[in-house]
Order: structure tokens, then C-alpha cells, then sequence
């Protein structure tokens, strides 16, 4: 699925030189790296300030947090996300809220949760940027004018997305990122970071990542100990000048993969009886980074174990839907609530996806893909 070995190979020098640094100068807690990262992070977002944190779940708690979620709020997302999406509402002391997600993009639906807060309103909606692609932000725009309500973007899978333009982490009232090593822009351990335009909402961000201190053993709320690291800052500062060229070579990757599917006869259309896999679909409003590239695949545990037999790295993002997650079943949620993510939860299949991966390997992949059906 991913080869760090081939990116730590090219940046070694570098890494080493970043990490020496921050050795030497004994800054090893929010050193200058924490603040040169989070200054270039925000540039590269689009935005006003980033706040550097100690991983992409506390990022979004961060976020949620800072804005006023908390006890007696209700918090809208979506069912088919990592485990973070909704346990961060949860930590927040908030009630999370799910709608289910639009089928092509498998990212959650504004139309659904239009339904949704028409039932009992909601204070904060928080869409997640699956896979590397944005939500429909115009309509959750729209949501935001009709409702009032907030609007956090779970961008934990998206540094470099855009929609019409505007980078993932400006669209919203606030925005939190992943840097867990998989991630497109990754650190050498867990990392994450909030991004927004209120200069408020940034302070208090900085605050509750500190135990509430804006000075220090002055605590004017409970927060956390979740502050970026400074030697992963540094690897950050240094692999944030490439992600933009990454991006790019996994967009390459994926229309190479599209075409390869194509020529060997194994694209089929959503809803097709045909044995295939539907390749994923772009918005053309927005930019795809492709965190993974995901297929739905007719008969995908069989193929998944035909793959994993010939040594070709598969996952599936996500088996179970966080309504069926039985630390969850205190939602109230049950099997049938949101179809959509169900079916998703069957049928997609992740194939290897980093920015290294070469064309050949993705050759053998897809060969492997049609030796299966054709069995």
C-alpha cells in the first residue's frame, strides 16, 4: 500500500540536517520550527493562522473546542470517516449528529443533513474531505447562510485539496489536519494542525493546547497537552516544499490507474451487474489530492484476499460504518439508518497509492485486478 522508504530516501539528507538541528538547540517543545511551520502551513492553506498540534484527532477536539462546542450542542457528520470524526465530538462533550454520504464521492451529503437539521436543529456541521477530495462546499455554504450554523472541515485527509480554487482548511469556520505518517504531507509520528481566519479562535486554540495557559502555570480553562513537537515541525517545514509536486504525481498516478482499468475492460458503472471495480469519481469543482485511490469492487473480500496472496497491499476504508461500531451503539443508531454507508463500507477497496508508486507496479496491480475477474 506505501513505501516510506522510497521518500525517506530522497530526503535524508535533509530530514537528518532538520532533526540534528532541533537536537542541538535543546528547543525540543513549540521550538522555532513549531512557529516556522505553522506560518508556512497557513500560507499554503490560504488562511490567517494554523496552530500546530500533537495529532489529527486533538486537532479536530481543537477545533470543535475553541469554537464553543461542548455540553448540550449537537454536531452533524458523517457516518462513513475514521473513528476521530465522531469521538472527537464525543470529547468535546457534544452529541454527534449523522446524515448519510453522497454515493459518488462517498463524502457526506449537505442534502441529507438539510433533512436532518429541519428535524432538530444542530450548532456545528463538520463534512470530512474523504480520501483527499473536498465536500460540496456551495452547498454546505448555502447550509451555513440558511442555518447559522458552524462549519469545521475534517481535512485530516486533504492538505492541498481546493474547491473552486480555495484550499481545504479556508472553507470553513475552522479546519483540522492529520499528519500521522500516511498522510500525504506526514510526519515521522503523530502530528496534526488547525487552520482558520479568526485570530481569536486561533488564540484560544493555542491556549487549549496547553492546559489552558496563556501564561504559563496561569490555567484559565482546562485544555490538553497537545503541542506539535518540535522535531516533527521540522520534518514538517521540510516536506511541505515538495507536497504540492506529490499531489500532482498522485493525480498522474490516479488518471494512469483510470485508463489502465479502462483498456483492460474492468471499469463498470455504479449499480452494474458486471464483475469490475467503479473508479473514483472527481468533482470537477475542486482538486483531488488522492490520499488513497478507492475503488468499489464487485465481490471486494474475495478480490482483497486474491491481491493479498500476490503481495499487493490493499485496505479498506472503512469495514464498519461508525453508527455499527459497537462503542457508538449509545447513538441510538441502528443497521439500515444509512444505506449508503453500508454499501460503501462493502464494497470499496483502497489500492497502493503514495507518490513514488511507479507505473509498472501500477501495471501489475491492475493485471492482478483482471486476472481475478476473468477466473
Amino acid at each position: 500500500m506505501l513505501d516510506f522508504s522510497r521518500q525517506y530516501a530522497q530526503l535524508r539528507p535533509r530530514l537528518l540536517e532538520a532533526i540534528t538541528k532541533v537536537c542541538d538547540s535543546q528547543h525540543f517543545i513549540l521550538g522555532a520550527e513549531v512557529a516556522a511551520f505553522e506560518s508556512h502551513a497557513a500560507k499554503a492553506c490560504g488562511t490567517s493562522f494554523a496552530v500546530g498540534c500533537a495529532s489529527g484527532t486533538d486537532a479536530l477536539w481543537l477545533a470543535l473546542a475553541a469554537a464553543g462546542v461542548g455540553p448540550g450542542d449537537r454536531v452533524l457528520t458523517t457516518p462513513f470517516s475514521f473513528f476521530a470524526t465522531v469521538s472527537s465530538i464525543l470529547r468535546a462533550g457534544a452529541t454527534p449528529v449523522l446524515a448519510d454520504i453522497e454515493p459518488k464521492t462517498f463524502n457526506l451529503s449537505a442534502q441529507l443533513c438539510e433533512k436532518a437539521i429541519e428535524r432538530k436543529p444542530v450548532k456545528a456541521v463538520m463534512p470530512v474531505h474523504l480520501y483527499g477530495q473536498c465536500a460540496d462546499w456551495d452547498a454546505f455554504g448555502a447550509l451555513q447562510a440558511e442555518h447559522g450554523i458552524l462549519l469545521i472541515e475534517d481535512a485530516a485527509q486533504a492538505f492541498g485539496a481546493t474547491w473552486k480554487g480555495h484550499h481545504a482548511g479556508s472553507l470553513g469556520d475552522a479546519a483540522a489536519f492529520s499528519f500521522y505518517p500516511t498522510k500525504n504531507l506526514s510526519a515521522m509520528g503523530d502530528a496534526g494542525m488547525t487552520t482558520t481566519d479568526d485570530g481569536e479562535l486561533a488564540e484560544r486554540m493555542r491556549m487549549l493546547r496547553a492546559h489552558g495557559m496563556r501564561r504559563r502555570y496561569y490555567h484559565d480553562e482546562v485544555g490538553a497537552n497537545s503541542r506539535l513537537d518540535t522535531m516533527q515541525a521540522a520534518v514538517l517545514l521540510v516536506k511541505l516544499e515538495f507536497i504540492a509536486e506529490w499531489n500532482t504525481q498522485r493525480r498522474k498516478l490516479a488518471a494512469n490507474y483510470d485508463a489502465l482499468f479502462r483498456k483492460a475492460g474492468l471499469a463498470r458503472k455504479d449499480g452494474d451487474d458486471a464483475e469490475g471495480v467503479v473508479l473514483p469519481f472527481r468533482d470537477a469543482r475542486g482538486e483531488h489530492v488522492f490520499h488513497q485511490y478507492v475503488v468499489r469492487a464487485s465481490r471486494r473480500n474475495e478480490l482483497r484476499e486474491f491481491l493479498t496472496a500476490r503481495k499487493i497491499g490493499t485496505e479498506v476504508y472503512y469495514p464498519v460504518p461508525l453508527h455499527l461500531q459497537e462503542s457508538l451503539q449509545v447513538l441510538g443508531y441502528k443497521r439500515g439508518d444509512f444505506p449508503e454507508s453500508e454499501r460503501a463500507a462493502d464494497e470499496v477497496l483502497a489500492l497502493p497509492m503514495y507518490a513514488e508508486l511507479r507505473e509498472d507496479e501500477q501495471e501489475i496491480v491492475v493485471a492482478a485486478v483482471a486476472e481475478f475477474y476473468s477466473a
